[in-house]
């Protein structure tokens, strides 16, 4: 056996890799394209608090957290395909919701409905299904970079597309998006169907103490990410007082810049899967809520801190699931993608919320000192528990 059958894809699995991919980039452009301007569009809607703001941007998290275990379990019983399908039925149903809301609570609303089209988990475990472990690491960071190009994408159109037509057309792309995703569906290559061996949903598998940290860490990561967003485009508004049509500017030099970071840091881990990795990617995203809090009031300072965070939010989003779909057990591969899931969209609530909150407390620079702290947390934790 060759060093390309060892490590190279086969055909089918580079075009599952791909449409998968693309699947998950279309999905989410349909949330990251908000992420920019939808914190500034809510505060002017009737009823707005900042705490509703925080709510409006992270709630679709919690619904998200909600389903994802279930719909993870229910994909190893009847397969993915139906799932997905169902899942992106909803997303959409819950975007025209929100582009069709003249409050904030309509757009809440909107954005739980958002959230129903749990689909991560088993768009994940799809993936791991298609893949041989020998080039799942490889193929799991090409989807987390795949979904980092969509964060590229989405923040260069999202505020543009915001600035000429408003931030409500942006709902209406997301409905749009997960049309076509449906449709790259049918793209898959063939795959044998997955057999039930119990009638019972092996869930007790999934929390395990290995997955269970893992399902910490992504929880930590998006809920810093969401307080985050909830927050900076107050400062780009406010502070720096740039239009929403110059918004792509900062976030595509930020996240370009950052790949100078992320690829080296993958391509590390790949080989070596050592905790130096992790550390490294983590104290990246505290020097960037730490610019932010203390620098962050220029268009450069701005764009250098963002540019740090991604660096470490890139990587982690690439290498979390990764690492979780190799140590979770096939059968029960759904639901453990599920659990991590929604441990993933209950921090993006939780960040939501909690930036909201502080944001009426003392202002953008108390979110960015939070999630601070809050990577502190995760820096000792991570050093202290995992092996070398």
């Amino acid at each position: 056996m060759n060093d390309n059958d060892n490590y190279g894809m086969l055909p089918t699995e580079k075009r599952a890799v791909t449409v998968v991919a693309l699947i998950a980039m279309c999905r989410m452009l349909g949330l990251f394209s908000l992420l920019p301007v939808l914190a500034v569009f809510v505060g002017h809607l009737d009823g707005a608090t900042p705490t509703l703001i925080g709510l409006a941007v992270g709630a679709y998290g919690l619904t998200q957290a909600a389903l994802q275990i279930p719909f993870g379990a229910l994909s190893d019983r009847i397969g993915r395909m139906p799932v997905l399908l169902f899942g992106l039925a909803i997303f959409a149903l819950g975007s025209i919701v929100a582009g069709l809301a003249d409050t904030i609570s309509g757009v809440i609303i909107g954005r739980l409905l958002q959230g129903a089209g749990a689909i991560s988990a088993t768009l994940t475990a799809l993936l791991a299904d298609a893949t041989r472990e020998k080039v799942r690491t490889r193929s799991m960071a090409f989807l987390g970079m795949s979904i980092g190009m969509s964060f590229l994408i989405a923040f260069v159109v999202g505020p543009l597309i915001a600035g000429y037509f408003g931030v409500r057309s942006l709902f209406w792309v997301a409905a749009l998006l997960a049309l076509i995703a449906a449709g790259l569906l049918s793209f898959l290559p063939k795959m044998e169907e997955r057999k039930v061996v119990s009638g019972r949903l092996k869930l007790s598998a999934a929390f395990l103490p290995t997955l269970l940290r893992l399902d910490l860490y992504v929880f930590l990561l998006h809920a810093i990410m969401t307080a985050s967003f909830v927050a900076l485009p107050f400062v780009l508004h406010d502070q720096l007082q740039l239009p929403m049509t110059t918004y792509w500017k900062i976030y595509i030099g930020a996240l370009l810049l950052s790949l100078l970071g992320t690829v080296p840091l993958i391509m590390a881990d790949e080989r070596q899967g050592k905790r130096w990795t992790m550390g490294i990617a983590v104290a990246l995203l505290l020097g960037g809520q730490i610019l932010l809090a203390t620098i962050g009031s220029t268009f450069l300072t701005v764009l250098l801190a963002l540019c740090v965070f991604f660096a470490g939010f890139n990587f982690l989003e690439a290498g979390l699931p990764a690492r979780l779909s190799l140590a979770a057990h096939g059968d029960v591969r759904g639901a453990a993608l599920g659990v991590f899931a929604s441990a993933q969209f209950l921090g993006a609530f939780v960040g939501g919320v909690l930036g909201g909150i502080l944001l009426g407390y003392d202002g953008p620079v108390a979110v960015f000192e939070v999630c601070a702290v809050v990577a502190v947390i995760w820096f000792l934790i991570q050093q202290f528990t995992e092996k070398a």
